[in-house]
């Protein structure tokens, strides 16, 4: 089976337009690109962490819609036309797409990961290795945290390669998929919560704990934790919510705990360092593809 993809090249205020009325006609997706994407023409619409955008929409875009056949896909461009949406049809293509298995081909993407011959992170549709090391089995569902990226990369080696760990009070603050909170849990840390500012989130890391046979201390909305302080606090989320959090994370740290910050990058560092100068002592602790890992220690 096939399905029928209409492609529309559009200035701005069309690309803005034409998502909905693609959607009542009958397509079954609608996404809008740069035109422009893989030439020197390309152009940032969503910039870095932590910056705003570059601009608020592409000049030249191109539209791409899904329908179930060819006859489908020609009504909707037809009715288009009889709308005014389209003055004419020119530029516009239409071709199959081969039907896939969209959850599978997103599966593969992520394999095994062995984290410092400590820690297996194992998709929940994969087999486990055969290893004395913990495995965690994780399926991140709809929440960020599959362990593949380098911001919980350094996350996870710092866990790792901390044998102080055991025994210690950890709070994971914004815990995703619940990754870095089950991680430090099977790596021996005593007490452990996990909180997110999202529900679906919270919702994958309590589905991932129940499915490791896993117990959290706390799991909730962070506007649910309990005032009380921890041995180390990890966030690992991006720059520009990190600043404004400077002062609440360091004072979830007991006087000498650990903060550890992910989510910022290299040319970030610095300025993150300044900003938490007055509540801990940062220092770059690892770096991983323009991506970097701040520690340090809350004064007591």
């Amino acid at each position: 089976m096939s399905y029928r993809e209409v492609l529309i090249p559009a200035d701005v205020g069309l690309a803005r337009q034409l998502p909905d009325e693609l959607l009542a006609l009958g397509a079954s997706s609608v996404s809008v690109e740069d035109r422009l994407a893989g030439s020197s023409g390309e152009s940032a619409m969503f910039g870095e962490p932590g910056l705003p955008p570059p601009a608020q929409s592409w000049s030249d875009n191109l539209v791409r819609a899904l329908f179930d056949d060819e006859a489908a896909a020609d009504r909707a461009l037809l009715q288009l036309l009889a709308l005014g949406t389209l003055s004419d049809l020119s530029g516009v293509r239409q071709q199959d797409v081969p039907e896939q298995d969209w959850v599978r081909l997103t599966q593969s993407q992520f394999q095994p990961l062995c984290i410092e011959q400590r820690l297996w992170i194992v998709p929940s549709w994969h087999e486990p290795p055969a290893t004395p090391a913990p495995v965690l089995r994780l399926d991140p569902g709809l929440a960020f945290g599959s362990g593949t990226h380098a911001t919980t990369q350094l996350c996870l080696r710092w866990l790792a390669l901390h044998p102080q760990l055991r025994g210690l009070r950890l709070l994971d603050y914004g815990c995703g998929s619940g990754i870095l909170a089950l991680a430090a849990r099977l790596l021996g840390a005593g007490e452990v919560a996990a909180v997110d500012i999202d529900e679906v989130a919270v919702q994958a890391t309590q589905a991932n704990a129940q499915a490791n046979a896993l117990e959290l201390d706390h799991c909730s909305h962070v506007d649910a934790l309990p005032e009380r302080r921890f041995d180390i606090v990890l966030a690992n989320i991006l720059a520009s919510p990190l600043r404004v959090l400077a002062p609440l994370l360091a004072a979830r740290c007991v006087p000498g705990g650990r903060l550890v910050l992910s989510g910022i990058l290299e040319r970030q560092a610095e300025e993150l360092i300044e900003v938490y100068a007055p509540h801990a002592r940062l220092q770059v602790w690892q770096s991983l593809d323009g991506w970097v890992c701040l520690e340090g220690c809350v004064p007591g």
